[in-house]
């Protein structure tokens, strides 16, 4: 029982942005009876009264609505072919920065309404001609009907769209596999001594009373096991590597719930008109910048002309690979994270000529990388995260924590950090996560301590496309959730944020988990604006 029974009539509040109807905070001590079960029983985590506090307030942030009787029958479930959407006043006088409200209503396949909520939807508003784009903000009513509060941020017609990613009968299976199954990507290691070599399982927990090799790290104590080879020792591993994806997950009742045409990301549609027409404002004014960044503000910006302008900061275009010499003449910039950063190192490397690649031997899309221009003293670098990480080989002495890695760092007005950190855990218990999120903070706040002038900067989690496959180990649900407690977690700390998420989401393209150039040339906007605010 994942749920303990008092919440089944809770208002939950789940993520930035989506909240429910009465925005109910939960008091800590109700959610300390949680049911569920330790992940790995010989790891337990010893938290001090303050983490647990923490972590308890984060698991209570993001739970998810979840039908009250047990097993729903495919017939009953969410059909978005079924369900619809209507503007609250289609025809109304909108100028720009009013709200607009939607109403979605949820059916099941026989037309009935729906009775209850827990349906991840995304929404967006857009204006094609203008390639103009903003994401909206979902409260779920928990009566199967849903609201969508968009603010209209660009004059001219604007057209909303609505779609359903998963029924809530889908999230309940997702929720099972990310507390029972996380096992679900496995990964290996070899082991290696003279001709002889051996390979095994390893993952954050290992089941079963086989021996194992302990390399949980003695800096962070994050944990990783890998099952003992038969003759080597544990001392000889040589490699980390993804082992691959478990099959039959799913009943075959479950798996009609994943239905690439059916029920994953299909679009709902509108009863009646499905845009309005917004006049521009009657004056200018300048608020519209003025507030601190805050990670949780919805939306953080929008798209017009393709270019991404965030509403907490301003954003320098950086078209001319000049600029970005400019920007970053004297740094050093380290990329860590995965490969949705890797992004960011390739688009430099390749847009700005004398940034040259330093070949370091390392495998392809893997690791680590550098780039140099030496003529204007620019070190740009990448590496990636450390286990549980899905690539190819990582070489055993690459196996690096990022806070590991900042504690290593002397930081300073010439040093840059990026981070991102968040695909490779979709397939754990968020504890796991939050864990990760524990260690890489604390090496941020000391960082920032002796270094104050350092420049850190998060990237968020973004949207990929999702099919029957993908959405068992990477849905944007699992991605949505990581992202919330992220956010939390770093909110109130002098970092600052590229809102990945709503770019990948508000734009048009087809979502792709490594989005494509336009997107990553927005996010690089946005990065090096807070390298290089534009002196007003």
């Amino acid at each position: 029982n994942l749920f303990p029974p008092q919440h089944l009539d809770d208002d939950t509040v789940s993520g930035s942005n989506w909240i429910t109807e009465n925005d109910v905070q939960h008091s800590l001590s109700q959610t300390t009876k949680t049911t569920r079960k330790p992940y790995c029983g010989y790891k337990q985590q010893f938290l001090s009264k303050r983490e647990q506090a923490e972590q308890e307030s984060l698991l209570a942030a993001i739970q998810w609505p979840k039908p009250s009787d047990g097993k729903i029958a495919f017939v009953q479930s969410t059909d978005p072919a079924r369900s619809d959407f209507v503007i609250v006043k289609p025809g109304g006088f909108f100028r720009v920065g009013d709200q607009l409200e939607v109403l979605v209503h949820m059916k099941d396949f026989q037309g009935k309404p729906k009775q209850y909520g827990g349906d991840y939807l995304q929404a967006r508003i857009h204006s094609p001609l203008l390639k103009a784009g903003a994401t909206g903000r979902i409260v779920d009513c928990r009566n199967g009907l849903y609201k969508v509060f968009f603010t209209l941020l660009w004059p001219g017609e604007i057209k909303v769209s609505v779609s359903l990613v998963h029924p809530s009968e889908a999230i309940q299976v997702l929720l099972r596999l990310r507390e029972e199954r996380p096992d679900r990507v496995y990964f290996k290691s070899s082991f290696k001594s003279g001709r002889y070599s051996e390979t095994t399982e390893c993952n954050v927990c290992l089941p079963g009373d086989l021996p194992v090799c302990n390399f949980t790290d003695l800096y962070t104590g994050e944990p990783w096991f890998c099952y003992k080879p038969r003759k080597l020792p544990c001392a000889s591993r040589i490699s980390h590597a993804k082992g691959g994806y478990q099959k039959g997950l799913l009943t075959q009742e479950e798996s009609l719930f994943f239905q690439s045409d059916v029920n994953i990301k299909r679009p709902i549609l509108s009863s009646g008109p499905d845009s309005v027409i917004v006049k521009p404002k009657a004056f200018t004014d300048s608020s519209s910048m003025d507030r601190a960044e805050d990670p949780t503000v919805s939306p953080s910006g929008y798209y017009y002309e393709d270019q991404w302008r965030s509403r907490t900061h301003w954003i320098h275009h950086f078209n001319k690979s000049d600029d970005i010499t400019k920007c970053l003449q004297g740094k050093v910039i380290h990329l860590f994270g995965d490969s949705t950063i890797r992004q960011w190192f390739e688009y430099l490397t390749a847009f700005v000529p004398d940034l040259v690649e330093f070949n370091l031997g390392s495998p392809k899309n893997v690791g680590p990388f550098m780039s140099v221009d030496l003529k204007h003293n620019i070190l740009l670098k990448f590496r990636c995260h450390g286990p549980p990480i899905r690539f190819s080989t990582v070489f055993s002495s690459e196996l690096r924590y990022i806070a590991n890695e900042l504690n290593g760092i002397v930081g300073g007005r010439n040093t840059v950090i990026a981070i991102t950190i968040w695909s490779h855990f979709s397939t754990f218990p968020v504890e796991v996560y939050i864990r990760r999120l524990r260690n890489i903070r604390r090496s941020i706040i000391q960082l920032l301590d002796r270094s104050p002038k350092t420049l850190i900067i998060i990237r968020t989690a973004n949207v990929q496309e999702l099919g029957p496959e993908v959405s068992l180990f990477n849905s944007d649900w699992y991605s949505f959730q990581l992202d919330s407690v992220m956010r939390k977690m770093f909110s109130g700390i002098a970092v600052h944020f590229v809102d990945a998420w709503e770019m990948s989401l508000a734009h048009y393209l087809p979502h792709n988990l490594h989005p494509k150039e336009v997107i990553v040339k927005n996010q690089i906007d946005a990065f090096l604006s807070y390298v290089c605010p534009l002196q007003t």
